[in-house]
């Protein structure tokens, strides 16, 4: 019988009303009390590391619960976090840069409504990772939510309501999850490489979404306070250079301070193709801008910090966001 850790950190879930709306309340051993059918399936032990609305997550909170799994890497078989969705894919995503190639399941999973509630998606979000966190040959990050377990670099919360609330973006899902039954689409495989824990962070990124009529000295602002940013663009990845609203001649002058640019797009689904188009392909070609092709945003935004955490080497920093880690990436 497996044994996992169960690492609470507040969000919905937990939560309970309060005179200024839901609040966490619930520690993890309260949670499990609603699902007492599991103690037929593994043990099951309980850390509180936060009780909080995920909203109120931070990078540094990230590197709490990195440290948490990493203090208790070897003492069991997998862990589960507890996690309010607000947040979850950015936490997710965190987790797969900050634990590479973990050779357990770290699986997140939250809900829409309370565990208190007499109708909740709760119970059956948290039954469901526990499964799939049993279930031989699993290992890596993800997240369960509503019957699908879904990459940690590829998840993002597409509904404020539903209990649907998460979809794999550009990637398969990784599993769906019935009660037992658990059907696996990807497989992930055991690295070679032994498991690297890192404990640095830099959240000096920003993200700078493009809407018709912004004026490109916004990045004279963000280039001081900020040493990456993340362009959200049009389409495949196209940046306005028409008249007045040059942002080209922006770029020139990040790329003369050594500031990283990434472009991205707006669009939910098929990534960047930046070069398909002038404007795009000016970006790219003659300055110091990558894009992040299949990447979730999410991704592409916290793979940033992780690698500020590591070097300031242009060069470096560019190898690093291109090599493609728990499948954010396909190149």
């Amino acid at each position: 019988m497996k044994h996992l850790l169960l690492l609470s950190t507040g969000g919905t879930i937990a939560s309970m009303p309060t005179k200024n709306g839901l609040a966490p309340a619930a520690d993890a051993q309260t949670l499990l009390s609603y699902i007492p059918q599991i103690e037929q399936l593994c043990h099951i032990t309980t850390q509180e590391v936060f009780n909080i609305d995920s909203t109120n997550l931070q990078p540094e909170h990230w590197l709490i619960l990195a440290q948490r799994i990493q203090e208790n890497y070897h003492r069991y078989d997998g862990f589960l976090v507890t996690h309010g969705t607000d947040t979850m894919a950015y936490t997710a995503a965190a987790l797969s840069y900050l634990i590479q190639n973990p050779q357990k399941p770290i699986i997140l999973t939250g809900s829409q409504k309370p565990i208190f509630d007499t109708i909740t998606d709760a119970k059956k979000n948290l039954v469901d990772s526990i499964h799939f966190a049993c279930k031989e040959g699993v290992c890596g990050v993800y997240v369960v939510f509503d019957g699908k377990a879904i990459l940690g670099t590829r998840a993002r919360k597409v509904r404020s309501k539903s209990y649907s609330a998460f979809e794999s973006i550009n990637y398969p899902i990784a599993a769906f999850i019935d009660e037992k039954r658990i059907l696996r689409y990807v497989d992930t495989e055991l690295s070679p490489a032994e498991v690297h824990f890192y404990n640095k962070l830099d959240p000096k990124v920003f993200l700078l979404k493009l809407i018709p009529g912004i004026e490109p000295q916004i990045l004279h602002y963000i280039a001081q306070h900020y040493d990456a940013i993340v362009i959200e663009s049009y389409g495949v990845g196209g940046i306005p250079f028409h008249n007045d609203r040059n942002f080209l001649q922006e770029l020139e002058i990040l790329s003369q301070q050594g500031k990283l640019v990434v472009i991205t797009t707006q669009v939910m689904l098929e990534g960047s193709d930046a070069e398909t188009y002038e404007v795009g392909a000016r970006a790219i070609q003659q300055y110091n801008a990558l894009q992040a092709y299949d990447m979730t945003v999410e991704a592409a935004v916290v793979k940033l910090m992780w690698i500020l955490g590591q070097t300031r080497d242009l060069s470096e920093m560019q190898t690093l966001f291109y090599r493609p880690i728990h499948h954010d990436l396909l190149l």
